[in-house]
Parts: structure tokens; sequence; C-alpha cells
């Protein structure tokens, strides 16, 4: 692991990311995220333009930096699939921002690897499978984002435990899993099964500084596992759907069928084709409430310690 890496670690409070999620992460959850002493993290097709983009993380640097030395790193996702023509625009700006992390998704971390690692950022892959994850190793990436099964939005198969045992067999940068863990026990779980940090993203989705609409957020309240699906059908790639929201969008979850094409534009219509379609994963059930991001790492930070005690008594 480089000191790089090794530094991130030692500046949190729990080794939690907010997952980067599509319409719920914007600047306000990130900065709360970064304060409470987690990574925080936004996807740049949040952004309807390039401006916007710029916009957002000029804020997220000014307000981290005024709050303090202490607050942990930031980061943001680039969907580095060919479909989205955004791509060079938004990496100039990663270029000029200088976000400490970047996390590519849905695509070759190749084109990121050079801007980032010339500026002395971290550069993290989103893979779902372990031949993606070989792959992205191979570019000379930090670290692998794992997204195993349980997870919201696109997802992967393997079990989270299964997925990092055999990440460990080739590769010793930083590992982040994500699948279906919403609090500290599941935490404390990830590590020692040899992850450094853990992918969290429906945990925070009904915080009340995510983006979400309020019936989005009341939806994860109100619903459990039995209410999710995972399904090709809305943007060719498997995901966790809420299965309420695509009943109440004219979508039927047993006949969905897979789009011809993939299509990741940022600069598209994402916005209005998807807007209406939610996303969450298994650890919806541990939900019950809308609340600061400071509380919920708070819990967190709770729970993971009372798990850890547990190991050298046993």
């Amino acid at each position: 692991m480089t000191s790089s890496a090794s530094d991130l670690l030692s500046r949190l409070r729990v080794p939690v990311v907010v997952a980067p999620m599509f319409l719920v992460s914007g600047p306000e959850l990130v900065v709360a995220a970064g304060t409470a002493g987690v990574v925080g993290a936004f996807p740049t097709p949040n952004c309807r333009t390039t401006a916007e983009l710029d916009e957002w993380m000029g804020t997220i640097t000014d307000c981290l930096e005024a709050a303090g030395p202490l607050d942990a790193p930031w980061a943001v996702n680039l969907v580095t699939h060919s479909s989205n023509r955004r791509l060079g625009d938004d990496l100039k700006l990663v270029a000029e921002h200088r976000p400490p992390v970047v996390i590519t998704a849905l695509g070759s971390p190749a084109p990121v690897i050079d801007t980032v690692k010339g500026y002395g950022g971290l550069v993290l892959a989103d893979v779902s499978t372990v031949r993606l994850a070989r792959k992205a190793a191979g570019f000379g990436v930090d670290g692998l984002a794992c997204i195993a099964a349980g997870a919201g939005g696109h997802t992967g198969h393997l079990s989270p435990f299964a997925f990092v045992s055999a990440v460990r067999e080739f590769f010793d940068g930083l590992v982040v899993v994500g699948g279906g863990i919403a609090d500290g026990w599941g935490v404390a779980g990830a590590v020692a099964a040899g992850a450094d940090l853990v992918y969290m993203g429906t945990r925070f989705l009904t915080a009340a500084e995510s983006m979400a609409p309020s019936n989005y957020k009341q939806m994860v309240v109100e619903h459990g596992s039995d209410d999710l699906i995972v399904s090709s059908g809305v943007t060719g790639t498997p995901a966790s759907w809420l299965r309420p929201s695509l009943i109440a969008n004219g979508l039927d979850p047993e006949a969905l069928t897979t789009p011809a094409a993939r299509d990741y534009n940022a600069a598209g219509d994402v916005h209005g084709r998807w807007k209406d379609i939610w996303a969450a994963g298994q650890g919806l059930g541990l939900i019950d409430a809308v609340e600061p991001v400071e509380a919920i790492v708070a819990r967190i930070e709770k729970e993971y310690s009372a798990a850890t005690s547990r190991f050298p008594a046993r």
C-alpha cells in the first residue's frame, strides 16, 4: 500500500466511503461526510454541465478546507464507458480541482491514470467481477472498489467475503468492498476479511444532506430487501432497483428487457430517463428514519467499536 493510501486511512473516523450515488450525492452530502470523518463521493453525471461540475468541486474544496485539515478526503466518480462523451471535459476539471480520490466506473481506469497520479491523487476502479478486478489492477490503480451482491444501483453477484478473498490473492493495494453493508458490525467484518474500506450507499441515501427526493427517502425507510429486484432492464447493466418505483413508472418488474446498448452519456438526458426510477441496496432494512450524516456516522462508529472489541476476547 502506498504512503498516500495509508495517509487516507489514517484520517478516517471509521473506514467508510459514502458511495457515489446517481442523482443522490451532491456537495452537501460530500462535505457532511468529510466533516463527519468518512470519505464523501459523488458521480460527475449528477451535474448536468461541466460548468456545474466546476462549481460543485470548487464548493467542496472550499468548504472542507475551511472546516480544517482533519477532515476526511473526498472523491469524485468518473464514468469511463465510451458512451460518456463528456469524460474529457470532466477530466480537465479533475486536473484543475485535484480531488484526493478519483473512482472510475463502468469502463477502464486507463483514461484517468496519468492525470490523477500526476497531481498525487489516488485512483480507485469500481469492479463487479474478479476478471475486471485483475484488468483494473493491471493498469496500476491504487485501489479496487469491489461491488458485491447486495449493492444498490449497479451491483455484482459475488458475496463481499468471497470477493475480498479472491482479490487479495493478487492485489495488495486499497480494497474497498460494498454490498448490503449498512452498520458498523458489517464494516468490522469486512475489515477482518481483508478489506481496507467499506462502500456505504443506501445507508446514506436517506441522510438529511442527500439530494434524494423526500418520497424516495420515505420509500427506503418503509421498505425492505424483499422489495428489491436486480435487473439490467433499465441501464443495460445489472442493478438493484426498488420494485415500487418501477411499478410507479409503469414498468413491469418481471418483464423488463435489457436495452440494446448501454448508454451512460453524462451530456444526455440521463436525468430525465432515470430520475424517478430508484435504486437501493440490501441494507435498507436497517434504515428507519431520515437523519443527519453526523448521526449516522456516530452510530456506525459505536457499532464498529463494539464489534472490534470482541476480537481480542476471542
